[in-house]
């Protein structure tokens, strides 16, 4: 088993840490985590950043990669997992998302993504937002929720290419745009999949609006209550406890 771990905005790859070794410690050892262009990785000459973009670079990701794998994503990463297995479910063994919600249709973005979304007024706020020192980036994700450790981390991939992948995906996905790619949200049935549901994550619509996505998704949803956003990092040992199970459920 390969457990494939993909991030989302605005993060790297250090956001698992906590997570990853939480699942080094009950036996899980192989686990690959992703880094979507910009977000950590490089961004390829010629890359479109956008939610097409993101599901084909994942795709071709998975390709590479010796199986089974179970596949997790969590905020734009749980978005282009969906979106890769809508296409090409057989390359997983499983899945799990935390982001079911934003392809129902009436899911409204959040405010920072309309700001975002917004030509000169999302330039602005990206800026302000992911610029400056990587002290004073480190202290806005603490103020979000994160551990400073791991906010340290963050802020050293928080750069102008972070910035302008966010813009032109951001842009790229404004409604109806994923309403519209929610309709195939059943494609995903084909794979044993599971809906992460932390009950303060106020970022991917309502608790209603996610398990509508997940039982159209034919998933499996576990709640982690009172967990937020950054739900591997607030409690990783309970975020691995719902993975685990999950997996343990398909090994009978």
């Amino acid at each position: 088993m390969t457990v494939v771990l993909v991030h989302g905005n605005p993060e790297t790859a250090a956001v698992w840490d906590p997570l990853v070794a939480a699942l080094r410690e009950a036996g899980v050892t192989d686990v690959v985590p992703l880094s979507p262009p910009g977000f950590g990785a490089p961004v390829p000459p010629g890359f479109s950043a956008t939610v097409d973009g993101y599901r084909d670079w994942l795709i071709g990701e998975l390709e590479r990669l010796d199986g089974p794998i179970d596949l997790v994503g969590h905020d734009w990463g749980g978005g282009h997992v969906v979106t890769a297995l809508m296409e090409r479910p057989e390359l997983v063994r499983s899945w799990a998302s935390d982001v079911l919600g934003i392809f129902e249709p009436d899911y409204v973005w959040h405010d920072l993504a309309q700001a975002w979304q917004t030509p000169g007024v999302g330039e602005r706020h990206i800026a302000a937002m992911l610029g400056g020192t990587p002290a004073a980036k480190a202290e806005r994700m603490v103020g979000n929720g994160i551990s400073p450790e791991v906010a340290e981390r963050l802020a050293a991939g928080q750069d102008e290419a972070m910035q302008a992948c966010v813009l032109r995906l951001y842009r790229d996905a404004a409604q109806p745009a994923m309403a519209r790619r929610g309709e195939a949200l059943g494609r995903l049935a084909a794979r044993p999949g599971l809906a992460v549901l932390a009950t303060e994550d106020h970022f991917v619509g309502d608790e209603a609006l996610r398990r509508r996505g997940a039982e159209r998704a034919g998933a499996q949803v576990a709640e982690l209550r009172g967990l937020g956003h950054w739900w591997m990092v607030q409690d990783p040992n309970r975020g691995a406890g719902v993975l685990l199970a999950f997996w343990a459920g398909l090994d009978g």
